[in-house]
């Protein structure tokens, strides 16, 4: 099962269909200033692949959020987040077992449209831009291992679009988003004429995440 393809899909319908109920709808969302936190679950897709739920690394994302309103309904949403990114791969033959964890860890800067579709429930899309600040690797079985990546290594920068959904307690919300990657993590190089990008892979992150209202 395709978990963030499903996911992503529901909140297309979900959009199309909110919009009628905003003409009903007045002064749903205010200007807000928080902290946030949450579980990410990170994979790694190869380009012309599809992203599935195999190799699924967990991790976490904590940061800040603006809350910015442009009508009663409608706010822009930037936000900087320190989040971890990548994906764990198991293996198990006659001669080995174990797993391979490959960390990416990134400062993410996402810029979101939110649109509240009742004071209490959001729906929100945009994009996003990070900055890679540290990547290594680890292995845990027949090999055990810890190894620092060289950045220079790996593209610095990554870039996707975000979509998500947003539940309100005043002053604590909770909500599921996801990251599709559209920028390879790995840089490309040249070797005998014949170029190469390696990982030739992409960033899939869904998280949940909890935030805390401060003004």
């Amino acid at each position: 099962m395709k978990m963030q393809s499903n996911f992503l899909c529901a909140l297309t319908l979900f959009l199309t269909a909110s919009f009628g109920m905003l003409h009903a709808q007045d002064n749903n969302v205010n200007t807000e200033f928080g902290v946030k936190g949450g579980f990410n679950m990170s994979n790694l897709y190869g380009s012309g692949e599809d992203v599935d739920d195999n190799n699924v690394l967990y991790g976490f994302n904590a940061g800040v959020y603006a809350t910015l309103p442009i009508s009663d309904f409608v706010a822009i949403q930037p936000e900087v987040l320190f989040t971890t990114k990548g994906a764990e791969f198991e293996y198990n033959n006659a001669f080995a077992s174990g797993s391979t964890k490959f960390k990416l860890n990134y400062i993410e800067v996402p810029l979101l449209v939110r649109v509240n579709v009742t004071k209490n429930f959001n729906i929100h899309a945009g994009g996003y831009a990070s900055y890679l600040v540290s990547s290594k690797v680890t292995g845990d079985g027949t090999f055990d291992f810890d190894e620092e990546i060289d950045r220079d290594d790996l593209a610095k920068f990554d870039a996707g679009i975000a979509a998500g959904v947003g539940v309100d307690f005043d002053p604590i919300s909770i909500g599921v988003r996801y990251n599709y990657g559209l920028t390879t993590v790995g840089k490309e190089r040249t070797v005998a004429g014949t170029t190469y990008t390696i990982p030739d892979a992409k960033n899939s992150n869904l998280t949940l995440y909890l935030s805390y209202k401060l003004n």
